[in-house]
């Protein structure tokens, strides 16, 4: 009846719906109030699938988020080369002021020798993996982080060759204040950090096992067995029950507490199955640390290497 001229004539449904797309589009995402509701309760049926989409799309942004603070603090905090020596100069500068700390202590006889030197057993590395974070996901950042204990490890070389003198950190860091000494449990216990975090670094929860095991767990093993081990181990008379159970509980619970950590910053996943390895690991540690072959080796060389060993046949 009406005709529609060369327009209508050479119109293709292709343009139509391009022209147009928009205007569908609006009236696909708001429906007109007066459609009827079993049409809305169809875009969204079953309810209970919604809910579920609702809440599983919700708990897929949180772990998109749990990154993002690594990424604050570690990549977008500065950044580089520049951003990560500063941190190793931070990092080192704690390290420095907690040893010349003990030393103090050791110099004014506060404590006990024994128990000077378990206090920095314990404090050094666990203050040392608090500063992980700070330094970028560059590949050069974990050799950075490890100049601190790298270049305690030289400094336990010349002390113990004789090479450097300082009797206040000999003092501090040895059982019977022979300098010699220091090539033995320090040299590992230096050792050990700087491996942990140069070559396992803050993505691996077996560097996380095996400093935790190291330093707590064997630290508070020795204050704990000198004050309540009385009732000693069958197979070990200079080891006790109540040392080789605080070494496990304080390695675990060491270790689980910078799992949470490490988590908070989106370097490791906080898991049940995480925490039981953990447990196993610092169980398997205490196991070793209490045969009498830790006391002809060193618990500072047989600890981190057990903890090392189980820890990388679990994770």
């Amino acid at each position: 009846m009406f005709s529609l001229g060369p327009l209508g004539a050479h119109t293709s449904p292709l343009s139509c719906s391009t022209y147009h797309a928009p205007l569908l589009q609006s009236r696909r995402l708001s429906p007109s109030p007066t459609a009827p509701a079993s049409a809305a309760a169809a875009s969204c049926a079953p309810r209970s699938l919604c809910f579920l989409r609702r809440r599983s799309s919700r708990f897929a942004a949180e772990r998109n988020r749990r990154p993002t603070m690594a990424a604050a603090i570690s990549l977008e905090a500065g950044g580089g080369l520049a951003h990560d020596l500063g941190s190793a100069a931070v990092t080192a500068g704690v390290a420095l002021a907690l040893l010349k700390f003990f030393e103090e202590i050791a110099k004014r006889g506060v404590f006990e020798q024994k128990l000077s030197r378990k206090l920095v057993h314990i404090s050094v590395g666990l203050v040392f993996l608090l500063f992980w974070p700070l330094f970028s996901s560059g590949w050069y950042a974990p050799f950075l982080a490890a100049l601190a204990p790298g270049v305690n490890v030289i400094r336990m070389l010349l002390l113990g060759l004789g090479l450097m003198k300082n009797e206040a950190m000999v003092k501090s860091i040895s059982r019977s204040g022979d300098y010699r000494e220091l090539l033995k449990g320090p040299l590992y216990y230096a050792t050990t950090i700087t491996f942990a975090t140069s070559v396992l670094w803050r993505t691996s929860p077996v560097a996380i096992a095996l400093i935790c095991n190291l330093c707590a767990g064997d630290g508070i093993a020795d204050v704990v067995g000198r004050r309540l081990g009385k009732e000693k181990l069958p197979y070990n008379p200079n080891k006790s029950y109540a040392g080789s159970i605080a070494m496990a509980v304080a390695g675990f619970l060491a270790s689980v507490g910078y799992m949470h950590y490490f988590h908070t910053f989106g370097f490791i996943e906080e898991t049940w199955y995480m925490a039981l390895g953990f447990l196993v690991v610092s169980v398997a540690a205490t196991l070793v640390e209490s045969h009498p072959i830790s006391t002809e080796l060193d618990d500072n060389l047989t600890v981190p290497l057990t903890s090392f060993l189980v820890g990388s046949l679990i994770f």
